[in-house]
């Protein structure tokens, strides 16, 4: 029999849908339920390898890991991953099926539901339950038309909708409301209760404002969740994660400076270095100056590499980097970073944008090429210094020259990977998700002489999403919530 399904939309971004299904997702498995998750249509540069060999919106990819099973293609069957002037690069059930602008994108979608709907049903087939997560608001009735992220999906499957508020923004009962008011009726008719989330104080101060919005809305009150701090010790998918303050850390031993650039990637691959007490990282938005006292400075993954290469000169981090490596200080690149660090990288086909060819850093010998072949693998393997890995690679081109003669490590396969300039104080890997390897983490802490780890990353966001689980059992009603799917 096929599963039920309840599909969670919100107000706006960031109201909390991601970690909402997460947490229920670990909830269901813990009563023995097979789950899936399912996001028709996602937006992000934060992406994750699947074991079926494509990619998938980091937010599916911890949901699947809630849910306790592997992560799919099918559990995101489209992902827009925004880039340059060329607009958006679009992924459909894990592969690359194009780029488009934003207006043009609207006119594609009628074509991507049906692979929308295959991957559902796939899903279904295989799953007791299954909790679909919306995309940005579902009051955006400008976008209705051919709609297949929100009340488009909603009604194609005929899938019951919970809609989320956050309170933390303030507004929500206008938000929830103000949804109600201007969807249309159908739809509407489609969303059988809410969710105000991120609360903060006393619940009962607000009850009167749930029963408000009840009578308004004419939906009934599922919950009030209260603010769940320790979701930022979970990965990630929205870049405006990266401006959230953090704990300071009196008794750190090893500062790291991440510049952010526009089109940033695979962000949390910082993640585990964040958690880490004796980890002072600092991330650094353009119009303020890399840290001068910076033992290690990280360029991060990018989907548009030659465009935030001129974003990074343009804040003068070119200066900064230079300087930190007269100073003796190390770069470590990592995908698009890496690619920053050669001397030049070409895109004469134009896959990330305008066709180019750009100076590189210059700080490792080495050329990149992009193509439009597309690695995506999980890896493992050892580090030149005898340190065993695992991680992934998620890159388009190639990168070669005389600095690879010095390779950073080898894959399991032999497999000669990354490229250290003779001195040993720049770096280039493609290899995402080193950080989150105990053994690799350990690794950089003894080169820096900043200790021993001080987490087991695994454990951390296992531990984690027990704990959201068990939030959110506590403050919604999960039984109704299953009552209410079909």
């Amino acid at each position: 029999m096929p599963a039920r399904a309840l599909m969670f939309q919100g107000t706006g971004s960031d109201v909390g849908k991601s970690l909402i299904v997460a947490g229920l997702a670990r909830a269901l498995a813990l009563r023995g339920l097979t789950v899936r998750p399912f996001k028709p249509q996602n937006m992000s540069n934060n992406a994750a390898v699947t074991v079926d060999g494509g990619e998938i919106g980091r937010a599916q990819a911890l949901q699947a890991r809630a849910a306790r099973v592997p992560a799919s293609v099918h559990m995101n069957p489209v992902l827009l991953k925004p880039q340059s002037e060329i607009g958006a690069q679009i992924v459909v059930q894990g592969r690359v099926y194009g780029s488009a602008k934003a207006a043009a994108y609207q006119h594609m979608k009628r074509d991507l539901l049906p692979f929308v709907l295959d991957s559902y049903e796939r899903l279904r087939r295989e799953a007791d339950i299954v909790l679909v997560e919306g995309a940005g608001s579902a009051a955006e009735v400008n976008l209705r038309e051919n709609d297949i992220a929100n009340m488009g999906f909603a009604h194609a499957v005929g899938v019951p909708v919970v809609l989320i508020g956050d309170i933390d923004r303030g507004g929500v009962i206008a938000s929830l409301a103000g949804t109600k008011a201007v969807v249309a009726s159908d739809d509407a008719a489609l969303i059988c209760g809410f969710i105000v989330n991120k609360f903060r104080g006393d619940p009962t101060l607000f009850a009167a404002g749930m029963e408000r919005i009840a009578q308004l809305t004419g939906w009934q009150a599922l919950g009030l969740v209260p603010y769940f701090a320790d979701a930022r010790l979970l990965p990630a998918e929205d870049a405006v994660a990266l401006d959230q303050a953090r704990p300071a850390k009196s008794n750190a031993k090893l500062r790291i400076a991440v510049p952010i650039l526009p089109h940033i990637a695979n962000f949390d691959d910082f993640d585990p270095l964040d958690a880490e007490p004796a980890v002072d990282l600092v991330r650094v938005r353009p119009g303020t100056a890399l840290p001068g006292d910076a033992d290690l400075i990280v360029l991060p993954g990018s989907k548009a590499t030659i465009a935030d290469l001129r974003a990074l000169r343009a804040a003068g981090f070119d200066i900064d980097i230079a300087a930190h490596r007269r100073r003796g200080g190390m770069v470590l690149g990592l995908c698009g970073g890496y690619q920053m660090l050669g001397r030049t990288i070409a895109d004469p086909d134009g896959i990330e944008g305008p066709p180019a060819a750009v100076e590189g850093l210059g700080l490792l010998d080495v050329k990149t090429l992009l193509s439009d072949d597309k690695r995506l693998e999980a890896v493992r393997g050892t580090t030149s210094d005898g340190v065993a890995f695992s991680g992934y690679e998620m890159h388009i081109g190639v990168t070669e020259g005389p600095d690879r003669a010095r390779p950073f490590a080898h894959l399991a396969d032999g497999t000669a990977e990354g490229a250290v300039s003779p001195d040993g104080r720049a770096i280039g890997s493609y290899i995402h998700g080193l950080f989150a390897d105990d053994r690799q983490r350990a690794a950089w802490l003894a080169r820096f002489a900043a200790g021993t780890p001080n987490i087991a990353y695994d454990t951390i966001v296992e531990h984690t999403l027990d704990a959201l689980a068990a939030h959110l059992a506590a403050h919604l009603d999960v039984d109704r919530l299953l009552t209410l799917a079909r």
